[in-house]
């Protein structure tokens, strides 16, 4: 009954013309980014994270979420017409087939409905499960939060794409990022080079569009540009009834799997949809023409995306732990408006969450009327030279460091980092454990000498407490299986795949 009564309060609230606006907004540039081949999520919530400033907390974080899982179900419109597209990759080997045989409609189609179950089957799941979660989380100390948090990253770079060390050097680094500026107990600067800019420490939203805005720009630019979109008419978007019938199974199966894998930290949609597919192809039923323009092989996988990407807010709000970049940057937003993520959050702030939970649902629904009836709008803009793209990014990140505290500092230091992400990008050192890194880096400290502080400096207090050793010996027992050398060459070459 709590949990309808919550619902009831984050719908009243969720329903008004202003946050309804909002979401809106989000969820057309989600679509719209999602469309645009090359954009991602994490480069357009980066670029606004400075707008959401602005606005009030709840309304900035609908806004960003709306981005988030819009940009899912808008990339299953390019992966369907345009062979390559990396967001929805997998969903391109069925649903490009489908398309250059004349099925682009039904494809299209049964992608927006799968989508739209999986993401109102994992905004309940979120519903349900986050308040127990965020009970059980209010009796974690400092100790337990330190172990979870190490668990956490080493998770991520067990799922992160390339070579280990690189993935695990990402996060070393992340973490030293992280401490830069004035230690809040001892007031002496670390890591400053003695430049007085720093004194605050590395600003996130400098950062984070320099990595994922400016030197993706960068490296796209070196990449050749492919525009091979499926002309002619779509036909028919609706699928037909044989089609749901025939994908009913995939979808309830995909969006099973993607709203347990979307939870994981480095996982999320892009992991669940890779699963979901491998599962779908041993599973279903006969005719199989997986690869040739079967459309389970756009319903399972488009469907664990989505769902992944909606549960993958569950340790971001009931925990404080991002589970991929994207909700790094939800952090970051957050933190922005004062507001420290974590368990206290629904209780201090339950406005907050109901809100961003209500409007998930009504983003869902949205989406599938700018999907489907606005499908031919979203084909035309597939035909926009990326290229004259490119600036607008620039200006815009330049624009949102200068503005979050009005130094000119935070533009070079975002310079700075743009050429090192372009190097990390050439050197194929995925970002993404760098940002989980730079963000949960300051937070591992603080609760890393608060549980020091409680024992007297014992570092056996995180052995004492069972949820604490749970979470070390699960860390432990992720880097001691990778050091097996058959389960690190199955990693790699499931990676590789």
């Amino acid at each position: 009954m709590d949990v309808i009564s919550n619902l009831g309060l984050g719908f009243s609230v969720a329903l008004t013309i202003q946050n309804i606006a909002y979401c809106f907004i989000g969820t057309l540039l989600g679509t719209l980014i999602g469309v645009l081949p090359g954009i991602g999520p994490v480069t357009t919530v980066a670029m606004l994270l400075p707008i959401s400033f602005t606005l009030p907390p709840e309304s900035a974080m609908i806004l960003l979420a709306g981005i988030y899982y819009g940009a899912q179900y808008g990339g299953s419109t390019t992966a369907i017409l345009i062979p390559g597209e990396a967001s929805s990759v997998v969903t391109t080997i069925d649903g490009h087939a489908m398309a250059r045989q004349g099925r682009a409609g039904p494809a299209l189609g049964i992608a927006a409905l799968g989508s739209f179950f999986a993401g109102c089957a994992a905004t309940l799941l979120i519903a349900l499960a986050a308040p127990p979660l965020a009970t059980i989380a209010l009796q974690f100390g400092p100790a337990e939060y330190f172990s979870l948090m190490v668990c956490g990253l080493i998770a991520a770079v067990v799922l992160a794409r390339g070579s280990l060390l690189k993935a695990i050097a990402m996060v070393v680094l992340g973490l030293l990022l992280g401490l830069v500026g004035t230690d809040m107990n001892s007031g002496a600067r670390r890591f400053n080079f003695g430049m007085t800019g720093l004194a605050d420490g590395i600003e996130f939203v400098a950062i984070s569009m320099a990595i994922y805005g400016i030197a993706e720009v960068i490296y796209n630019l070196e990449q050749k540009q492919v525009a091979d979109v499926v002309a002619g008419a779509l036909g028919r978007v609706w699928p037909s009834f044989a089609d749901v019938k025939q994908c009913a199974g995939s979808i309830l199966r995909g969006t099973g799997l993607g709203a347990v894998l979307g939870v994981l930290p480095g996982g999320g949609a892009l992991l669940a949809s890779f699963a979901a597919y491998t599962v779908e192809k041993k599973v279903a039923s006969a005719p199989r023409q997986f690869g040739n323009g079967d459309i389970r092989g756009v319903a399972a996988p488009e469907s664990a995306n989505n769902a992944g990407a909606q549960t993958s807010f569950i340790p971001m709000l009931t925990l404080g732990i991002p589970g991929n970049p994207t909700m790094a940057m939800m952090i970051g937003a957050l933190m922005i408006h004062g507001i420290a993520p974590g368990p206290r959050v629904m209780t201090d702030r339950p406005g907050l969450f109901w809100w961003l939970i209500a409007s998930m649902w009504l983003g869902n629904l949205m989406l599938v009327v700018l999907n489907l009836p606005m499908v031919g709008i979203w084909v035309r803009l597939l035909r926009v030279p990326y290229r004259l793209l490119y600036p607008a990014i620039i200006v815009f990140c330049c624009i949102g460091a200068y503005t979050i505290n009005n130094k000119a500092f935070d533009v070079f230091v975002m310079s700075f980092f743009a050429i090192f992400g372009y190097v990390a990008l050439k050197l194929d050192c995925e970002p993404a454990p760098l940002i989980l890194g730079f963000v949960l880096g300051p937070m591992m400290e603080e609760n890393l000498r608060r549980a020091l502080l409680i024992s007297r400096g014992d570092p056996i207090v995180f052995l004492q407490e069972p949820i604490s050793l749970a979470f070390l010996v699960l860390a432990a027992g992720l880097l001691v299986v990778l050091a097996v050398p058959a389960i690190r060459v199955r990693r790699e070459e499931a990676l590789k795949e």
